[in-house]
Order: structure tokens, then sequence, then C-alpha cells
């Protein structure tokens, strides 16, 4: 049981200078420096109980997310954790149907950024372990009931309890499938190409960043192919519609909100589902896209990466293999090799596979030098970047 109030809400705009080293580009996002809106609430629990969150960004901006988490922390500070707990669904809704903030962002842009960031067991298996009822009354319904109503979403749960603990031994024995981005950023020369593509030879499938310069693209995928040879899956992540091609089109990354999602299943406009943790407004969204996922029967391959995107949704397709989906079949999670040493519970892949995590909580927390150094602008990295930038 829960006890204590929430105290004090800090946020720090925490930026690495990622863009230097072409990580993360593709052809939108030539020079991305990996960031994040990095908040800490306190309690005053007597155990010195501590949250923390993340939401995602590429640096420039960062601060306006920072900006709507200061606004929305009136609707945090002071409120008793047991409430929150016992009423999830409400407190969901408060954070993202603020009257005056709702003009700005109704569950989207900035405003749902900033609630993405505000959320004794690992968080998968609090989720697994929670009875459907309890799960379900998580989520809001709102705008979705067309596609899925409470009820479906319980009997989704409830008929997913067969076979529930051999999974859950599954995935501690084996781990969820992963595959790797790591290898093939767009910004990359050959060198750093082959160089990398070393590194990430443990993996059994790889993503290849395109759209630049086709017979560039061409060039690469076939550098790509030769390094990792025939056996393994080589996947071109183009932005074009390639349904009448018989190639499945995988997105969500970038989708705003659970209506989203919900309008291009209702379309039939994607063959794999990418949820993204910090894009949507916290777990209690991504449940939903989970279940609406399963009733429409799309595999779900998770976008990871950037700052802590690998730590946050690998509690999530964990849950979801266990608790909802019951399958890998065409399924698989992102996975970057980039930034883990900056947080206090970092992921651990084995033979190309997430293993589920033993530490209590979401695994956001951030190590404290790591924040204060760069901390964006007066942290160490980037007064010194900064400095030369002006030089």
């Amino acid at each position: 049981m829960v006890h204590g109030r929430v105290s004090r809400l800090s946020v720090h705009d925490v930026r690495f200078p990622t863009s230097l080293g072409g990580h993360g580009s593709d052809a939108m996002h030539t020079d991305p420096d990996y960031s994040a809106a990095y908040v800490v609430l306190e309690t005053d629990a007597e155990d010195g109980l501590k949250g923390y969150g993340i939401t995602f960004t590429l640096g420039r901006g960062t601060e306006v997310v920072v900006c709507a988490v200061n606004a929305l922390a009136p609707h945090v500070l002071n409120k008793d954790l047991g409430d929150i707990v016992g009423d999830f669904r409400g407190f969901y809704r408060k954070l993202t149907s603020d009257g005056q903030l709702r003009w700005i962002g109704p569950e989207k842009g900035v405003v749902h950024l900033a609630t993405a960031a505000q959320e004794g067991k690992p968080l998968w298996k609090l989720l697994v372990d929670m009875d459907p009822q309890t799960l379900v009354s998580c989520i809001d319904f709102r705008y979705i009931t067309d596609v899925l109503t409470e009820e479906e979403a319980c009997e989704i749960l409830r008929q997913s309890q067969v076979g529930k603990k051999e999974r859950e031994e599954q995935m501690l024995a084996h781990g969820y499938p992963a595959y790797t981005t790591s290898c093939a950023w767009l910004g990359y020369p050959d060198a750093t190409l082959k160089q990398v593509g070393c590194g990430t030879s443990f993996c059994r499938q790889f993503k290849v960043k395109v759209g630049a310069d086709l017979q560039d693209d061409i060039r690469r995928c076939r550098l790509i192919r030769n390094m990792i040879g025939p056996e393994k899956t080589l996947v071109a992540l183009y932005s074009q519609a390639l349904a009448p091609l018989g190639i499945g089109v995988a997105t969500g990354e970038q989708c705003h909100n659970r209506v989203i999602f919900k309008q291009l299943l209702q379309a039939k406009a994607l063959k794999f589902l990418q949820i993204d943790s910090c894009r949507l407004g916290s777990v209690n969204e991504n449940l939903s896209v989970l279940l609406m996922a399963k009733k429409f029967d799309i595999p779900v391959c998770p976008h990871a990466g950037g700052v802590g995107l690998c730590e946050l949704v690998q509690h999530l397709i964990i849950f979801d293999f266990i608790s909802v989906s019951a399958s890998l079949q065409d399924r698989m999670c992102e996975y970057v090799d980039h930034l883990h040493e900056h947080f206090k519970y970092p992921v651990l892949i084995r033979e190309a596979s997430y293993m589920p995590p033993k530490d209590a909580g979401y695994s956001t927390e951030m190590k404290e030098d790591s924040v204060k150094r760069h901390r964006y602008p007066d942290g160490e990295v980037w007064k010194k970047l900064l400095t030369a930038q002006r030089n």
C-alpha cells in the first residue's frame, strides 16, 4: 500500500550531443541530439520514496516540454499517492484535460509529451499481476469505444490468462526478441557502418535508415547485407506506403494518441504497430493501444532507442506478450545501443533478446552525475560545446 503526498516536482532539460557522431540520424532528422525532459517526484513519506519519469525529444524544443511539465505540476503536487493509485483513470484525465492547457494540446503535442513524463515490483510484473478489472480501470476509453469497450478489454485479458504462467517463465528464461538500428543510421559514413556493424553482430534482425538518396540507399543496403550475411533479416525503413507491393507497413512512432492508432487500425492502414513509450501519455494510454492491436490481430513491434526508450518499452512489450497478445509471431522490439550507461537500471540484452528487468519501477532513473553533466545549457558538457561554437 502506498503512503504519502507528492511534495516536490523538479524537471530537467537533459541533452546528449549525439549529432556529433550522426547517431539517430535519418532522412527527416539529420542532426538529432538525443534529449529528455526528466522529471523527479518526491514525497513526504518517511521512506524517502521518489518517482522518475522521462519523455524523449531531439534537442531544441525540450525547453518547451519542460515548461509544459511545470504547467501541469499543480495537478500533481500535494496529491495523495493513495488517491492517485485508487483512481488512475481519473488522475490521467486531469493531466490530459486541463481546461486551459488543452487549448494548445488536447491529448497531443507538448502537453501530451509532458504527461508522459509524470507517472517492490518492476512495472511489467506489476501489470502482469493485476487482475483484468483493475488493469482496465487504469485506461481512459474515451473516443475509442467504437472499436474497444471496457468489457471487451476485460475479456481479452481474461482469455489471455490461459498459459500466462508459462509465458512469464519463457520471458524470464529467454527474453523478448530484439532488432537493432544501431548499425545503420543515415548519417554514418561507410567506415562507421562497418565498425558499428561488427559490434551488433549478435543480433538477428537489422533495420536500415533510408530515404535521402535512392542510389545511395541501394548501395548502403548492399554494404550492410554483405556485412551481416544472407541468413539475417534486413529491414529498410521507407516512409512511403508499400502495401500495394506486398510489403507490410509499420508505423506508430509519431502517432499523437490512442485515437490516431484507432483510426489506423480501422482503416487497415498498417501491418505492424509501433508503440513508443514516450510519445503517448503514459503507460495508461499505451495499454489501450496494446489491447486494440490485439483485437485487430496486428503485431506490436515497438519503437525504441533515444534516451531511455529501450529501458521503458521493454516493460510494455514483455507485459504484452504475457498478458495480452500471447504471441511472438512476427514480433520484435527495437534496440539501440546508445546512452544506457547513463541509467541506474539499464536494459539487459542477452542473445539478441530483452531480459525482463528485476529492479522495482519503470527503469527510468538516471544517474545523478549524468543529469548534472548533460543538463542544458549549464551542464559541463554543454558549457564546453556552446563555448566552442561561439569561438
